[in-house]
């Protein structure tokens, strides 16, 4: 049996995955959630075999989750759910361990191949997002370096925040993780945005995975 872990914050796009993947007979849907936080805590709980993973969720986006899942001793094949066009996160979620991009309304026949494929260790690219992943990726190598000179300008604390913007980590995580009040750690988020040209913790965290701050 083939176990999936659901992660996607549009309630329809869940059930009508669930639907499909629970019509054959050897796939079961184990797990699902609509917020990136709860998807590395819901894999270690329930072990499954693949992960579709949107990568835009509320409270913590899928590079965040994407990055806890690979702490994982027993790491899922993942694969990231996308519209049609795809984002600028690719290249990064490429370089995290995604195996594979689908379409969120691909046919169901071909989701549940795909689900198969990624279980037996393959990759799979829906053909209607390859070449923008192609592109993705040819655009997050051009901008690696003028990320690197970005984080080149931040302190070495900026850099330990900027790190765990990058986790998803809200200011009071981040103050409990370096022992600082919770103002404080306002007050380098703010720094660190305002260096680095981002105008919110998103941007900045693709700044990180860029310059390869995170890897």
């Amino acid at each position: 049996m083939i176990k999936v872990l659901l992660a996607d914050d549009e309630d329809l796009v869940r059930s009508g995955l669930r639907m499909i993947l629970s019509s054959v007979g050897d796939i079961e849907v184990v797990a699902e959630c609509d917020d990136g936080h709860l998807v590395a805590d819901l894999a270690r709980q329930h072990r499954p075999h693949v992960v579709l993973l949107d990568i835009r969720m509320r409270t913590s986006d899928g590079l965040a989750a994407l990055r806890r899942l690979r702490t994982l001793p027993d790491q899922p094949r993942v694969c990231i759910l996308t519209t049609f066009d795809v984002d600028e996160y690719v290249s990064e979620a490429l370089r995290l361990g995604a195996s594979g991009f689908l379409l969120k309304d691909t046919e169901p026949e071909q989701l549940v191949k795909a689900v198969r494929d990624l279980a037996r260790g393959g990759a799979v690219l829906d053909p209607g997002v390859a070449a923008r992943v192609l592109a993705a990726v040819a655009d997050g190598e051009r901008m690696a370096e003028p990320a690197r000179r970005l984080l080149a300008s931040l302190s070495e604390r900026e850099r330990e925040v900027l790190v765990l913007i990058g986790q998803g980590m809200s200011n009071a995580e981040i103050g409990g993780t370096l022992h600082l009040s919770e103002a404080t750690v306002k007050g380098y988020v703010s720094s660190v945005l305002g260096k680095i040209g981002a105008v919110n913790r998103v941007q900045a965290a693709l700044v990180a995975y860029r310059g390869g701050l995170i890897a």
